[in-house]
């Protein structure tokens, strides 16, 4: 699907989605990636929803961002709460969703001028 917002200058907006892709700014990932609207992190975990790791989680928590979004691929799934102490102990906010769910809600955020980051499980 295609999204169409208006561009906010130099700041990452997913402007595509699909099975196994999010496009951010016209360039298409396939990989799992986390977003901030000044920052790409290509491979931000190599795990799939199976296999995340607190050390996964720890590194969406260190991000500079209020909101953290989990996408969990073409369905949503909720990871353990073992997993989200780093975002509980930071007090930084959690939503779980499906991907396209989290690239919508992002942008939304995002456009809002809101510190949002998401970390997406596209593998």
């Amino acid at each position: 699907m295609k999204l169409q917002l208006d561009r906010n200058a130099g700041l990452n907006t997913f402007t595509a989605y699909g099975t196994g892709y999010v496009s951010v700014n016209g360039i298409r990932h396939t990989c799992n990636l986390a977003v901030l609207p000044d920052r790409l992190i290509p491979d931000w975990t190599n795990a799939t929803f199976e296999t995340l790791s607190v050390g996964d989680i720890e590194l969406l928590a260190s991000l500079d961002a209020e909101i953290v979004l989990l996408g969990t691929g073409d369905r949503l799934r909720f990871p353990s709460p073992e997993l989200l102490r780093p975002l509980v102990r930071l007090q930084k906010g959690l939503e779980v969703m499906d991907l396209p769910a989290a690239c919508r809600t992002y942008n939304v955020l995002m456009g809002e001028g809101r510190k949002v980051a998401v970390g997406l499980l596209l593998v």
